[in-house]
């Protein structure tokens, strides 16, 4: 076990966070599985209460933990994504036992600017929704999602068909939509001050940017942005 350095200018709240958190990554504290308690902690390093739950408290703003009233501490599970193949995040919160849902905070109709236009492959200037949504699993907000479609291929598409019934699931069941692929570029983000509100996490805590275009064909029916947050998924690829 490591020992917290007293004479080191780290603060000691953030050695006891670097000591579990690696514990944690090394499988000492698998998933959802309990931590040691405060009292146990202190014991172990012999520190104040005080530093401890200072600790405690940053690994919970990092998404590292979670806390079950009355039962103890718990590490976080880790949402694991593999891109080699077409997904959704309902199917996949579905796999997991969660239940997804979709809270829709904007839903409109714009003209395309410039950047959208490129991204659908589109005229500048043409309608088409712009979907803002937060994509919850059980009670836990995990994506941040910004989707841009085509109202010319989607008339009469409403707020309340997209909060009621999963996007792709409408595209495929009412529109006659046959998706053929989807292309993605994901990078690592600073996560602004609103999108940590959002999803509940800490600025502190990086995020996945993912940019997704989705094809009918040789057709971009899709473009979303996805804010993803870093505490709880990791995504993989499988090289053959």
């Amino acid at each position: 076990m490591k020992k917290i350095d007293k004479n080191s200018k780290l603060p000691l709240y953030h050695q006891l966070v670097e000591v579990l958190q690696k514990d944690i990554e090394e499988g000492v504290y698998p998933e959802n599985e309990k931590i040691p308690s405060e009292r146990e902690l202190c014991d172990m390093y012999d520190l104040s209460r005080m530093t401890v739950r200072q600790a405690i408290a940053e690994m919970r703003n990092m998404g590292l933990i979670y806390k079950v009233h009355g039962t103890g501490t718990f590490v976080s599970p880790k949402m694991s994504q593999d891109l080699s193949k077409f997904y959704s995040f309902t199917d996949e919160m579905k796999k997991l036992g969660k239940n997804p849902w979709s809270k829709v905070l904007d839903f409109r109709v714009v003209f395309a600017g410039k950047k959208i236009a490129r991204k659908l492959k589109c005229d500048k200037g043409v309608e088409v929704y712009e979907i803002v949504r937060l994509r919850m699993a059980d009670d836990t907000p995990m994506l941040y999602e910004r989707t841009y479609v085509p109202v010319d291929r989607f008339h009469s598409l409403s707020k309340q068909e997209v909060e009621q019934t999963p996007l792709y699931d409408i595209f495929r069941d009412r529109y006659g939509v046959i998706f053929n692929k989807a292309e993605e570029v994901l990078k690592p983000v600073a996560t602004r001050q609103d999108e940590a509100e959002l999803l509940e996490t800490s600025q502190l805590m990086p995020s996945m940017m993912i940019q997704r275009s989705t094809y009918e064909k040789d057709h971009i029916i899709e473009y979303t942005i996805t804010i993803a947050r870093g505490d709880l998924f990791e995504y993989k690829v499988v090289l053959e």
